[in-house]
């Protein structure tokens, strides 16, 4: 008997609640699907309930994105936007690409700039305060919002059909035993469940491998993105500016680029993304990153500013060729826990309120029709004839063309995305297959250039305690680890000994450290208070003995403003 069916059988039965339609993550594509329903229920003069779990403590808390926002999806879903008060507050108003040496800058002229590149009609937003207002127009129609709920659990019927899903348990002992304050978790049954946790999500992983989604597909691709956000002085700010870079520091075989997004009040959002797919282990994203920070094109723009905050988050990344089956029986995938986003546009907000919206018009349909549990086949069957297919077929090489070096692949970006769209040639007549994860790349430590990263200065770089503080992270300390080893032994006798423990390095935020014992022998030490829920080592582990799953409802980062 395993230790949740003891429970069961102690504490049990879990209450339950039935619903339509039961909707896991309230980021941008979960309300979305739920705004969408309500809206089209409300138009058929019907009534549909619809319940959203959100794991953070309220809406936003775990939403991190550059971000830069196409509006077209938003404009789709909710057309008086700006006279509903949308926190999309600064226009885009000018577009910089530099290429970075060590010390220098190359920019691209604008017109020779692709179209991914450019972003006018487009916002500079906090994809949290966004996330926000969505949840207040969702709740507004009636949708249940329940924040601090983490779904640990699909439910599935006997006959294999999702039901729904089940929170997590709340009062465990990090021995995993009941405290005093314990609390059995809730099921949340529903006709149909979405899934909409965002990359790399914990129930989304288990539904594709069970339902064999991602079959005939490439492997799934992932980035790392890193965020801070800044405060200048108003002399080194220019509201509306977007700056993009690629090259220095990562070498010309990793994939990877930044961001300096000038949003208003006089603050810089700065970020940079390193594909997981990277062969050195002893490369950094994080000390990557807090390098980037002191070029001269880049320092300028924070200088005598202040950091306000930090946070990270895997992308999903691979874009079309990669994109999993989304339906199965009972349910679907949204968001980013499908793989919607466009890599090369770095933009993913806009694909996730499509694809709620198109998953939303499937479900109403079925529900209207009385079915329940089958496959919402009109959902797939929609995007394929959307504008967000389109946009992704076009793209659907991007970050293929980085494995074979950023020379290449830059002039293949020019031609897939710039030169082809002049030709009236709206999708590449060529494809390039992606055959292996990310997490096979890793060469042996030995094989590869130790890289000697600088000691923070604490005005433009930073170490990872102080930088997980500015993230607001907090979790019970009294709870079992939610990152959790298969093998302990393969940490060491693989990881450690081969890559020279990667974990140590590709976590953002301090989570795992190798520490001596007093045989001499080292121990991989799990600090799991720290974990940003970025899931990185959940994707990049490569023995695959890492396994992210859900703390406490509630549990993360509190991330304000970003």
């Amino acid at each position: 008997m395993n230790t949740q069916d003891f429970l069961l059988q102690q504490y049990g039965p879990r209450e339950s609640m039935e619903y339509d339609v039961v909707i896991v993550g309230a980021g941008p594509a979960g309300l979305a699907t739920a705004i969408r329903l309500k809206q089209l229920a409300s138009a058929a003069g019907s009534e549909v309930s619809v319940v959203v779990l959100e794991k953070g403590a309220e809406p936003g808390a775990h939403i991190l994105s550059g971000a830069i926002m196409d509006p077209r999806a938003l404009t789709e879903l909710i057309p008086d936007w700006k006279e509903k008060g949308a926190p999309l507050k600064q226009a885009v108003t000018a577009d910089e690409f530099l290429f970075l040496s060590e010390t220098g800058a190359r920019a691209t002229p604008h017109g020779l700039l692709p179209d991914c590149f450019k972003n006018e009609g487009n916002y500079i937003v906090s994809l949290g305060e966004v996330v926000q207002w969505l949840a207040a127009q969702a709740e507004e129609l009636g949708v249940e919002i329940f924040p601090g709920f983490a779904a640990a659990e699909v439910l599935y019927a006997e006959d294999g059909t999702v039901r729904g899903v089940a929170t997590g348990n709340m009062g465990l002992g990090k021995d995993g035993d009941p405290t005093d304050h314990f609390q059995l978790g809730m099921e949340l049954r529903g006709k149909y469940t979405i899934f909409a946790e965002g990359s790399r999500g914990h129930l989304g992983k288990q539904l594709i491998e069970r339902f064999a989604l991602d079959a005939g597909k490439d492997p799934q691709s992932y980035g790392l993105g890193l965020k801070e956000l800044w405060e200048v002085p108003a002399a080194n700010h220019r509201a509306g500016l977007v700056v993009h870079t690629a090259g220095w520091p990562l070498d010309a075989d990793t994939y990877g680029g930044s961001f300096l997004y000038h949003a208003a009040d006089n603050r810089i959002a700065i970020g940079f993304v390193v594909g997981l797919d990277y062969a050195n282990p002893w490369l950094s994203p994080f000390e990557e990153f807090q390098r980037f920070k002191t070029h001269p094109a880049v320092a300028k723009h924070l200088a005598d500013g202040r950091r306000i905050s930090y946070g990270a988050r895997a992308i999903t990344a691979g874009g079309l060729l990669s994109l999993p089956k989304t339906v199965f029986p009972g349910g679907a995938l949204v968001g980013c826990d499908a793989g919607y986003l466009n890599a090369s546009r770095i933009k993913g907000s806009h694909a996730a309120i499509k694809s709620g919206m198109l998953c939303a018009e499937s479900l109403f349909e079925a529900l209207a029709a009385g079915r329940s549990g089958d496959v919402l086949s009109a959902y797939p069957q929609a995007f394929e004839k959307s504008w967000l297919h389109a946009e992704l077929l076009q793209a659907k090489n991007f970050k293929q063309w980085f494995k074979k070096g950023r020379a290449t692949a830059t002039l293949m970006t020019g031609i897939e995305q710039w030169l082809l769209p002049r030709l009236g040639v709206k999708c590449p007549p060529w494809t390039l297959r992606r055959t292996a994860a990310d997490h096979t790349f890793l060469k042996p430590a030995d094989q590869c250039e130790r890289i000697a990263y600088p000691k923070p200065d604490g005005k433009l770089s930073f170490d990872r305690l102080s930088s997980v503080f500015v993230s607001n992270t907090n979790h019970e300390e009294n709870q079992p680890a939610h990152l959790r080893l298969r093998d302990e032994q393969a940490a060491l006798d693989i990881n450690l000994m081969t890559f020279a423990g990667p974990e140590a390095r590709f976590c953002p935020a301090g989570v795992y450290e190798y520490v001596g014992q007093a045989d001499g022998r080292q121990r991989l030490q799990i600090n799991a208070q720290n974990c940003l829920h970025c899931k990185t080592c959940d994707i990049k582990d490569p023995t695959q003995n890492i396994t992210w799953v859900v703390p406490e409802g509630g549990g993360g980062p509190a991330y304000a403003g970003m």
